[in-house]
């Protein structure tokens, strides 16, 4: 293949690929009805596992990816589930790349955000110093909306979340929620 014909195939692929994700990410915040697996509200509160062993972390995430913003742990859903949460309007996207929350799970704590998103949606500031969010009082704990949009490939209950003491984490799930047509969450209109 000439170098001429190779950059033109490059150039016309790279558009493509730029034109099917603009038009991915316009659907995802368009309000428009989408397919998902489940959607709930529970207790939420927030981690940053830096693996660096300061602040109680206790080293990498489960999943193996780096702590970054949008990683969350749960009790009870697969590694590698991904959706979005609620709270006050703000929608904000995470992926299960963790477990846990353990003993708060017990007390209906089913999922751990990380503290950048916890901070965003708070209005909050992630304090790169002590791994916390500071400027909300003290508030380590959020009543929110999630919708599970794509359930991970791994062991975990694809259903409502369950606590960590359930052992459903480390169990394949044969009974998973069965997907349906909703209407997206109401959210506000965000500025940027």
């Amino acid at each position: 293949m000439s170098a001429r014909i190779r950059s033109f195939a490059l150039l016309a692929a790279a558009t493509l690929g730029a034109l099917t994700i603009g038009s991915a990410a316009a659907h995802a915040d368009s309000g428009a009805e989408k397919r998902v697996m489940l959607q709930g509200s529970t207790t939420a509160s927030y981690f940053w596992d830096d693996s660096s062993g300061r602040a109680g972390d206790t080293g990498l995430p489960a999943a193996g990816k780096p702590m970054q913003k949008g990683l969350a742990a749960s009790p009870s859903w697969p590694l590698m589930t991904e959706g979005y949460v609620v709270y006050e309007g703000k929608k904000l996207p995470f992926f299960v790349g963790d477990r846990g929350p353990g003993d708060p799970s017990s007390q209906g704590v089913m999922l751990d955000l990380d503290a950048k998103t916890f901070a965003e949606l708070t209005g909050g500031t992630f304090n790169p110093d002590t791994l916390g969010v500071d400027g909300v009082g003290g508030e380590g704990h959020i009543k929110i909306n999630y919708v599970i949009t794509k359930w991970g490939d791994g062991i975990g209950k694809k259903n409502y979340p369950v606590a960590f003491s359930t052992g459903a984490w480390s169990e394949k799930d044969s009974s998973p929620a069965a997907s349906r047509q909703i209407k997206a969450l109401p959210v506000k209109n965000q500025a940027g």
